[in-house]
Formats: C-alpha cells, sequence, structure tokens
C-alpha cells in the first residue's frame, strides 16, 4: 500500500523548459516546491535528464554552428582573401562539444534548483487527483504519495511513431541519434522538410551528406508566411537539398549497409538507397500514463491535456503547460512564457500571455523567424493590409559578412498602421524577431519603427528599412 504522504505546496510534474521555469518561479515567491523529472549522478554532481536539451533545438543548434564554422572555411572564405590547405573536421569532437554544451546546461539547472531549495524526485510520476500524485521507483517498484495544493503538469513531447517504419536507432533513427552519429552519411534521406527536418539537414549537408527530404504536405512550410517559405525553399536548394514535396513514404527497412526505401508521388511508388534515414515526423504530447484512469483527467484524441485560457485543466488546482496543451506553438520559450505564468497565478498575481506575439524560430542558416499573422491568413479573412519588404542583399553589414540573402517583411493595418505580423529570413532572424515581438506588445505603429534610429552598420537597420517601405 502507498504510504508516506509529505505534503508541498506545488509539485511541477516534469523539468524541461516550462516545468523548471515554474518550479524556480514558485520557489523564489515563497511556496514549498517539488519537481519531479529524470536525473542522473555524474562525478558527484546531479544533472537532469534534459532529453528536451539533448533532442531539442540547444544541440542542435550546437552542432549547426560546428557545421556552419566549416562549410565557411571550406567555400566561402576565400571571398575574403583568406585561404587553408588540407582542411578537415573531427565529427567526433563536434558531438563531444555539443554534449559538453548541453551538460553544462543541464548541471545549471540542476543547481539552480538546489539554490531554490526546491526537492527534486528521480521516480516515475503519476496523478492520482487533484490533490495526490503516487511516485513509483523504477528498480524496486516500491509505491508512495505526495500533495500539493497545486500541481503542475509539464512533462512537454515525444517524437511521433510510425506504423510503416522501425526506427533501429542504427539505420533507421530518430532525432537524438542523428544529433550523435560518429561519421557522416554518404546519402542521408530525412522523413519530414518540418522544422525539425530542416535544422538536421541544414547541419548534415554541411559537413557533406547528400541530403533528401520527404514531405508529405504538397506546400513547403505551409504555417510560415508564403513568400519566406517561398524564399526558403529556393535558397535550400541552392544549398543542395532535395525536397520531395507530396511524398509518401510507405516502407524502410536495413538491406545490408544501406536502407531501401519505398515512397509514392502522384500515386507512383519509387525505391531509393540510402546510408541512413531521419524520422522526424513531428512530436506528440508525453501524456500517456501521466494520470490514473480515476483521476478522470481530460485529454483528446491525440492525447493533449483540456486547459483553459489560464492553463487549468478540469482538475481544481491542476495545470497543465507546455507542449502538453493546445495553447501556442510548441516552443520552449512558450512554455517558459507559461510556466511563470502559472506559478504566478498560483500566487495571487500574473499578467495574462498574449499568444498571437510568439515568435517562431527555425535554426537553419538562413534562419526563418515570425511573429504575428502571415499575409495570406490576413488577405483570407479580408483585412485591409499593407506590406513593406526589405532584402538584405543592399544592407552593408549582411554584405560585408556575406550573408546578404533573404528579407524582412513587415505587415501593419492599412487604416492604424499597427503592426499584425513579421516574418524573416535572414541571418541571425532569431535575434532579429526580437525587437519586433517588443513593438508588436507595445502596439507600435510601422510609422513608429521607420522614425526609429537604428545603430548604423547592422543588420537591425533592415527592420527599419522593410518599415519604411510599408509606411
Amino acid at each position: 500500500m502507498p504510504a508516506n504522504k509529505t505534503h508541498y505546496d506545488v509539485i511541477v510534474i516534469g523539468a524541461g523548459p516550462a516545468g523548471f521555469a515554474c518550479a524556480i518561479r514558485t520557489a523564489q515567491l515563497g511556496l514549498k516546491t517539488a519537481c519531479i523529472d529524470s536525473l542522473c549522478h555524474k562525478n558527484n554532481v546531479y544533472e537532469l535528464d534534459g532529453s528536451h536539451l539533448k533532442m531539442g533545438s540547444v544541440a542542435s543548434m550546437s552542432l549547426l554552428e560546428s557545421a556552419k564554422i566549416y562549410q565557411q572555411l571550406n567555400n566561402d572564405i576565400a571571398q575574403h582573401g583568406i585561404s587553408t590547405e588540407r582542411l578537415s573536421f573531427d565529427i567526433k569532437r563536434m558531438i563531444q562539444r555539443k554534449d559538453k554544451i548541453v551538460e553544462e546546461i543541464t548541471r545549471n539547472m540542476a543547481s539552480s534548483l538546489i539554490e531554490h531549495n526546491i526537492e527534486h524526485i528521480k521516480e516515475k510520476a503519476t496523478l492520482l487527483n487533484d490533490r495526490q500524485i503516487e511516485l513509483s521507483r523504477e528498480k524496486t517498484h516500491e509505491k508512495t504519495i505526495i500533495e500539493a495544493d497545486y500541481i503542475v503538469l509539464a512533462t512537454g513531447s515525444i517524437p511521433n511513431s510510425l506504423a510503416t517504419v522501425n526506427v533501429d536507432n542504427e539505420f533507421i533513427i530518430d532525432t537524438y541519434t542523428a544529433l550523435n552519429l560518429t561519421s557522416v552519411p554518404k546519402k542521408l534521406a530525412i522523413m519530414g522538410a518540418g522544422v525539425r527536418g530542416l535544422e538536421l539537414a541544414s547541419i548534415w549537408n554541411r559537413l557533406g551528406a547528400d541530403v533528401i527530404l520527404f514531405e508529405a504536405q504538397e506546400n513547403f512550410l505551409s504555417l510560415v508566411d508564403q513568400q519566406v517559405s517561398a524564399e526558403a525553399y529556393r535558397i535550400f536548394q541552392q544549398q543542395g537539398f532535395d525536397i520531395r514535396l507530396g511524398t509518401r513514404v510507405i516502407s524502410a527497412k536495413k538491406d545490408n549497409e544501406h536502407v531501401v526505401i519505398e515512397y509514392q508521388d502522384k500515386n507512383i511508388t519509387h525505391t531509393l538507397y540510402v546510408d541512413k534515414l531521419i524520422v522526424a515526423c513531428g512530436t506528440k504530447p508525453n501524456s500517456e500514463q501521466l494520470a490514473a484512469p480515476e483521476a478522470n483527467l481530460m485529454l483528446d484524441e491525440e492525447g493533449y491535456v483540456y486547459v483553459d485560457e489560464d492553463s487549468r485543466t478540469n482538475l481544481p488546482g491542476v495545470y497543465a503547460i507546455g507542449d502538453l496543451t493546445l495553447l501556442g506553438p510548441m516552443l520552449p520559450h512558450k512554455g517558459i512564457q507559461e510556466g511563470l505564468f502559472v506559478a504566478e497565478s498560483i500566487a495571487g498575481s500574473h499578467n495574462p500571455i498574449n499568444y498571437q506575439n510568439i515568435p517562431c524560430v527555425i535554426y537553419t542558416e538562413p534562419e526563418i523567424a515570425w511573429a504575428g499573422q502571415n499575409e495570406q491568413t490576413l488577405r483570407a479573412a479580408g483585412e485591409a493590409i499593407k506590406v513593406g519588404v526589405y532584402h538584405l542583399n543592399t544592407n552593408a553589414r549582411a554584405l560585408a559578412m556575406g550573408k546578404n540573402k533573404g528579407f524582412i517583411k513587415i505587415i501593419s493595418h492599412l487604416e492604424t498602421d499597427k503592426i499584425l505580423g513579421v516574418h524573416m529570413i535572414c541571418t541571425h532572424a532569431s535575434e532579429l524577431i526580437s525587437e519586433a515581438v517588443l513593438a508588436m506588445e507595445f502596439a507600435a505603429s510601422t510609422e513608429n519603427l521607420a522614425s526609429t534610429i537604428h545603430a548604423s552598420i547592422t543588420l537591425s537597420e533592415a527592420f527599419q528599412e522593410a518599415a519604411i517601405k510599408a509606411v
């Protein structure tokens, strides 16, 4: 029988971006907090398991930076009057550098839990009701119950599985293994030309792999502004990406030292031999076995937890945040903001989240970033809009960097001049988009931006130039 009940003010299940932010904030607000997540012990130092780091943007961005440096030295450095001889790279050292960055972040996160007197628990957690959680130890299966006035569910998401493709993580691999390859595949196929697929393609293409991306949708990056997605498609093809839209992989299996892929396009079946196949077909909420049946936690057919606009579930005192819900996009910074919001709600004070202005980023090169509404959605709704587009090929800083592809696009209301959306594809778009979000949060107009002095010579000048074109 479960025993040894322990009481907390707040229990957070999950220590990804959303759960970690929530736990830290509740502790800062003086609430006795426990955080349940996988922990590992290395060299007498506790680290969070960090799957959200090891499989997500931190790991891929770290490896992409190494790949970009190699690609620049190998192909682009001559235009600067610099020559290199016998250039080579050590993929194992690249992976080690990436792992070191991830490990440093996870150690820092674990240290923050300790510094804030948060009890971190390494056990399987099951929600029993609106106040109780059952803990189960993996080795002994011993069960205990802990209680809290408030419970926050933040278990994140996991990769989608496919019935037609069996991941063996040797030849047919998931996105985690794709960031830990010890050699560069000569021919690499990726299922999914979405965010994760493109980020992985950007890494391995720069390190010499021949990359083919299979995308079931007929349109490339359908959620992105169409002008941006068209530019991205053109640039990525120039970089050597073989993007096959409207294709469906019907089978994939190992054959000697290769993967045999059968796929269809326009009802025609094709066969392709590759060295590795990466399955990057999106994610789903990690909600299976999160709650006991008797808890009556409401989920939809896809496993998302039902919540209201304040992240509250159908159970009193139980919240769900991050990738577990359909509130906003599945992004770490969205989860972080929800974690802060819920923590402050529990403490009795909070500011609402503006889901319309959440920045979205794809870490390719050039990067893609956007916030607000896109042009096709606004025109379909019959909104009267005006558009300003500034291409980086005339920006002095971009030209000096040799990174002058892409543009920044600002959409505003025709009558009020209020900024409705900002979309960009350019180097450092992930940094530039923050100015757009800040402007939209304060209801700025394109005239406000056009009259704001930007330092010269900078990439941010392009943002001002786009505003001038939209005024």
